[in-house]
């Protein structure tokens, strides 16, 4: 990169959660007492125990006739003569083991998971700095925000990644020099990428690092993310 393209580049990354709830009277609670949101999974859990309600039931019909004096199903017979005829160290066989091996540790590791991923829980009102905000699982919530009651009564709120993109880069439309933003929200760090088309790129990105660092701390998240500002001159200025 030459001094040309240094100069009209600008880059910043704020380790802002690092330094959260620093401030008199800031309110947010130590990281990691708040938990995620948990999703019910009703859907996923349906269509397992369907898969096997089914296979189940194919088998005990299967076992049933053969008890009864009828001949096998072809499948179960081939799979019978299959397993009985290839050695442990066959290539299919450990393929197969491998395969469902995989496909367990897989479905607890989804089990074990919060899930909701989209989801940022929200720091609950009047929350002290110390304060212990041990809260039970969460229901499916829809995309914007969500809310549920939690233990004792109280209410945990979230909001969806993509809705905090938006009041984010809201933000970063307002501030001067800025042409068009970007704000790309995960859960642990937020990505701004903005183009200027006037003010120096220092000033440019001074100013949206303090907008966007305002703007995630009126957003009440449970934990604050981490800010990552990169402000570049658009094509159409550069001549």
């Amino acid at each position: 990169m030459n001094a040309d393209q240094k100069m009209r580049q600008s880059t910043s990354a704020s380790a802002y959660g690092g330094r959260a709830g620093k401030g008199a009277g800031d309110g947010a609670p130590p990281p990691g007492r708040i938990r995620r949101f948990w999703s019910v999974r009703r859907v996923p859990a349906g269509i397992v125990a369907l898969v096997i309600a089914v296979i189940s039931g194919l088998l005990l019909y299967d076992v049933a006739a053969v008890r009864s004096g009828r001949p096998a199903m072809r499948w179960r017979e081939w799979l019978a003569d299959e397993l009985a005829s290839r050695p442990l160290d066959d290539a299919w066989v450990m393929g197969g083991a491998a395969l469902l091996a995989a496909l367990g540790v897989w479905m607890v590791v989804l089990a074990l998971a919060p899930g909701l991923r989209g989801l940022l829980p929200m720091r609950p009102p009047g929350a002290a700095p110390g304060a212990e905000a041990e809260w039970g699982k969460g229901v499916e919530a829809g995309a914007g925000a969500g809310a549920e009651a939690g233990a004792g009564g109280a209410v945990r709120a979230g909001i969806d990644r993509t809705s905090a993109g938006l009041v984010l880069r809201d933000r970063a439309m307002e501030v001067p020099g800025v042409r068009s933003a970007r704000v790309d929200v995960g859960r642990r760090r937020v990505r701004a990428r903005a183009l200027a088309h006037f003010r120096d790129l220092d000033e440019v990105r001074a100013d949206l690092d303090a907008a966007l660092h305002e703007g995630i701390r009126q957003l009440g998240l449970a934990r604050r993310p981490a800010l990552s500002v990169r402000v570049r001159r658009s094509a159409k200025s550069k001549g």
